[in-house]
């Protein structure tokens, strides 16, 4: 594997702005950050048995490392690298909990890596989250000094979570830290229940690495994916040293890259507002519109001004002389980037018919409509669960529907395994009260009790698709396989779940597609659905549909496009909002039930209004119409 792409993005890491304090690379995927990760690690794996030495590692476990280790398990699987010499410490597990438990990190790293190479099993070192209470401290203790013996940790591969910790090292935690047991943060626990299925179930200490066995590590690479960790991130690489983001005790440390994905990194100061760190050009960027309505919204928004009333001095006293030299005055600026956010509002969004205005000739050239000539339409809207599609655009949907186009709403995965075993339990004792045949009442058959779960999803997504005027027969539940391995928590597409998508393409000859971009997990179901329906749709670019075919992405339920990023946004009158809210209610066994409720505690539905009630708020404070709420889409160009 030609890595030189990896080596060339660790020199440009040493060339970091002025804002970061840690050494920081950026990648376009995750799994190209992890194959070059992966690639370091070998190459020191290859040069310390070159010398008849041994190398440490320290290990970590969750999402983030995943694809660190399937490359690690390619290169011994199929170049033949030898771990042999490798000793390994891991960062962490829970407590209490037995290594033969599916969530246990024991467990994990025997799944994803240790029965995938020839490390020896003495050379492996995993915290015991299963000795009695009392024994905890002294384990501890000898933890740290097996690492002294190996002759301390070479390379730290670190993962951050979203309160800032590195292992289980929480807020408040000290400099001083070993090896110990903690208490684990509400949120660290909040984001654990993808895993564990309920809050109930997620163990609520752990046994940790300490701050000061990290920093000891001669090497440390910190690894972070996906929008949720950005701000976290923004902190750690920007903000001061203090104990209440524990990553920021790595700005000390002498030997630490941050690797990133563009996700992850798009709150770092070079990335959301590059020109406070020098001009443009210098850095090989330019002022693109999207560059330009990303400048000027957050002038608007830092001067408190609507777009048209900005200043030559505001911009001159916010670092944006540069835009004054290109454009000449504010005045132009503010009249270019008004005309591109009002084009970007309409109330057709599948277009007019024949004979009706359609957009107006400002409008970019990639973004009018590629079918304007096709009325109605057959719109077809992938959504990863049921309810992602009323949650992010169910005023968009009844639109749609009003407008006559043939609106068909595929359910990507089940979504069984976000129903509640009490829901279902609810259920089957209403249906043996009305006399039903009887059912299973306990967990003795897990297939059928997933099956009899998908049921309840399919019933709610059918009446949220009668509120919204959407013919129940258009409805497409597609049971991706992925979704359905038991077990198996981070999961990956198939070939067959390529085919079924590809199959309702070609069945359908679309002339929109929606789907969900919200890829806040980058091992989430959002983020797979996306990939399999991107790989669906490079299987039929040769078909005479799809050059007709427009695609359009929606987030999901706690926030909309940066103002920046939108394209299209449909605006809701109240009726129409509380229409999407109706729709939303629909999906009653998701109540109080979403593991991700962002650390807020609201409910699906009321993140989904709030965050389309905040858009139109933010439109009207640019100077653009007031609306009830808005509902915003990225333009997804299709290749």
């Amino acid at each position: 594997m030609n890595t030189s792409w990896y080596q060339d993005a660790l020199a440009s890491s040493l060339e970091t702005s002025k804002w970061e304090h840690i050494p920081v690379v950026i990648f376009e995927q995750p799994k190209l950050a992890a194959a070059g990760v992966a690639q370091e690690i070998a190459q020191l794996v290859r040069d310390r048995e070159a010398d008849g030495l041994k190398v440490v590692l320290g290990l970590a476990t969750g999402s983030t490392p995943i694809f660190v280790y399937q490359e690690l398990a390619r290169l011994h699987r199929e170049e033949r690298l030898s771990f042999r010499n490798v000793i390994t410490f891991n960062l962490d597990e829970y407590y209490p909990i037995s290594p033969e438990h599916a969530r246990s990190y024991h467990r994990f790293m025997r799944e994803h890596l240790f029965d995938h190479l020839d490390i020896p099993e003495s050379q492996i070192h995993i915290p015991d989250g299963a000795i009695p209470r009392g024994d905890v401290a002294a384990a501890c203790e000898r933890y740290e000094k097996q690492i002294a013996e190996a002759g301390g940790i070479d390379l730290q591969l670190l993962g951050i979570g979203r309160t800032g910790h590195i292992g289980f090292n929480e807020p408040g935690s000290s400099r001083r830290s070993g090896t110990r047991l903690i208490h684990l943060d509400r949120l660290t626990r909040l984001d654990a229940i993808k895993d564990f299925q309920s809050e109930e179930l997620v163990p609520r200490t752990a046994v940790t690495m300490g701050v000061k066995t990290i920093l000891q590590a001669r090497r440390i690479v910190i690894m972070a994916f996906g929008e949720h960790k950005a701000s976290i991130v923004a902190r750690a690489v920007e903000g001061e040293v203090t104990a209440e983001v524990t990553a920021t005790y790595l700005q000390d440390h002498e030997d630490c890259l941050m690797v990133l994905d563009q996700a992850a990194a798009s709150q770092l100061t070079r990335i959301q507002t590059p020109w406070l760190v020098g001009p443009l050009d210098e850095m090989g960027l330019g002022w693109s519109d999207s560059m330009l309505r990303r400048a000027v919204n957050w002038l608007a928004q830092k001067t408190g001004k609507a777009v048209l009333k900005l200043t030559d001095e505001d911009y001159n006293s916010h670092s944006l002389q540069e835009l004054l030299s290109q454009y000449g005055n504010a005045y132009e600026i503010n009249l270019r980037v008004f005309r591109q956010l009002h084009n970007t509002i309409t109330g057709w969004p599948g277009g007019k018919p024949p004979g009706a205005d359609q957009l107006p000739v400002t409008q970019p050239r990639a973004l009018r409509s590629l079918s304007a000539a096709v009325y109605p339409k057959r719109i077809l809207i992938f959504s990863p669960h049921p309810g992602d599609d009323v949650l992010a655009m169910g005023g968009t949907l009844l639109r749609l529907a009003e407008h006559q186009h043939e609106v068909r709403i595929a359910y990507q995965v089940s979504g069984s395994g976000s129903v509640k075993d009490e829901v279902l339990q609810r259920y089957l004792d209403f249906h043996q009260q009305v006399g039903g045949v009887p059912l299973p009442k306990d967990r003795s058959d897990a297939r059928q009790w997933k099956t009899l779960k998908a049921a309840i999803c399919r019933a709610e997504a059918r009446a949220a698709a009668r509120v919204c005027q959407v013919n129940p027969d258009y409805l497409h539940f597609l049971d991706l396989p992925f979704y359905e391995k038991a077990g198996d928590v981070y999961r990956q597409v198939s070939p067959e779940d390529i085919t079924i998508t590809a199959r309702l393409l070609e069945q359908i000859r679309p002339h929109q597609i929606y789907a969900a971009g919200d890829l806040a997990d980058p091992h989430g179901t959002h983020r797979i659905c996306l990939e399999i329906l991107t790989q669906a749709l490079k299987q039929s670019s040769g078909a005479p549909w799809f050059a007709e075919c427009e695609a359009w992405l929606y987030r999901g339920a706690w926030a909309e496009w940066p103002i920046h990023e939108v394209d299209m946004a449909v605006p809701l009158s109240p009726s129409e909002l509380a229409c999407k809210q109706r729709a939303v209610f629909q999906h009653e066994s998701q109540k109080n039930q979403a593991p991700f409720l962002g650390g807020e505690g609201r409910e699906p539905g009321r993140s989904a209004e709030d965050s389309a009630r905040a858009t139109s708020r933010l439109f009207d404070a640019l100077g653009l119409p007031d609306y009830e709420a808005i509902e915003t889409f990225h333009r997804w160009i299709l290749a």
